[in-house]
């Protein structure tokens, strides 16, 4: 297989969880995080030749930083097939206590982020003709959130909005645009970030009992982004252990 993805936020955690499982199934995979070492260092456990992964610094606030990695993507590979919106930043808060300055930080991380990640690359792949974009979306921005600040939650369910919109400009040009929303995973950032304790209260809310699988994530966003899923677009798909229900 030559298809190329690019996964943002890939340095470590969920995105490098992804990224590592397209490459088993084949990709050629650009990891790209703020942190640009920890993507190459990722990339490179990966494919220490480059041949089929490599990292970049990425900061998706930036429209330009978006518009340099395609470029540079297409200009080693060819091509791009596939987009994973990953990137993001989970943060917790008091509503009444969250300020402007940090509200706006959280949604311009969250959501803006995955709004230039959609525009620059569903441009090019509407182009081609083909492509996949998957966003990663979150159970906090369909219940309103519950561990996590109401700015994340509110960006993420803009997150969800945004996958509609560039899902039915696209369609036509042969481009699907879904999301996937996982609630509270099995991962270092979600323990770093909410206390063990009201981590363990969490979990006994959850139906299934336990802390989601984030290579079930992985795999998910990979029969999202295959080439016979040309039928599903703008979708959301909960993987949230029973916690939301629709």
């Amino acid at each position: 297989m030559d298809t190329v993805a690019v996964v943002t936020g890939s340095g470590r955690g969920l995105g490098a969880t992804i990224a590592r499982h397209l490459y088993r199934r084949g990709y050629r995979v650009a990891l790209a995080d703020l942190d640009g070492s920890a993507a190459h260092t990722v990339a490179t456990e990966l494919d220490p030749t480059g041949e089929r992964a490599f990292g970049a610094a990425l900061d998706i606030r930036s429209k330009a930083d978006f518009t340099a990695l395609r470029d540079r993507v297409v200009e080693r590979w060819g091509r791009v097939d596939v987009l994973v919106n990953n990137a993001g930043r989970s943060q917790t808060g008091q509503l009444m206590s969250i300020s402007a300055e940090e509200f706006s930080d959280i949604v311009e991380t969250n959501l803006n982020g995955t709004f230039l990640g959609c525009q620059v690359f569903g441009a090019y792949l509407a182009d081609r003709g083909y492509g996949r974009i998957v966003n990663i979306a979150s159970l906090a921005g369909q219940n309103g959130g519950t561990a996590t600040g109401a700015h994340y939650a509110a960006a993420k369910g803009g997150v969800a909005t945004l996958t509609k919109v560039f899902a039915r400009e696209l369609a036509g040009a042969g481009v699907t645009v879904n999301a996937v929303s996982p609630g509270p995973l099995d991962l270092p950032v979600v323990r770093e970030t909410v206390p063990a304790e009201q981590l363990g209260r969490i979990v006994t809310t959850i139906p299934v009992g336990t802390l989601g699988s984030p290579e079930f994530i992985a795999e998910t966003v990979a029969l999202l982004a295959s080439p016979t899923a040309m039928s599903v677009t703008g979708a959301c798909w909960d993987v949230n252990g029973g916690l939301y229900m629709r």
